[in-house]
C-alpha cells in the first residue's frame, strides 16, 4: 500500500492529528487498542473506516521507523 493512502495530516481534521487517510480517526488508536491487549480485528471493528490494509501498513510504518531509530545508535 502507498504511504499516501496510509496516514495523512490535516488542520481541518483533528486539529492535525495523524489519522488514516479517509477518516477522521486517529493513528494512535490503533496504537492505544495494541497496547491494551486488543487486537487488530478489534480495532478494526471498532473503526470500520479503516481497512485492515491501511492498520497493517500502519504496523509496518512504524516497525520502519523505530528500526531506523535503533539502527542510528549502533
Amino acid at each position: 500500500m502507498n504511504r499516501q493512502n496510509v496516514v495523512h495530516t490535516d488542520p481541518e481534521i483533528m486539529s492535525g492529528e495523524p489519522v488514516f487517510v479517509g477518516t477522521r480517526v486517529p493513528v494512535y488508536n490503533l496504537f492505544d487498542y495494541l497496547e491494551a491487549g486488543d487486537s487488530l480485528d478489534k480495532f478494526l471493528a471498532s473503526f470500520p473506516s479503516v481497512s485492515r490494509e491501511q492498520a497493517i501498513a500502519a504496523l509496518e510504518l512504524a516497525k520502519e521507523a523505530v528500526t531506523e531509530v535503533a539502527s542510528a545508535h549502533r
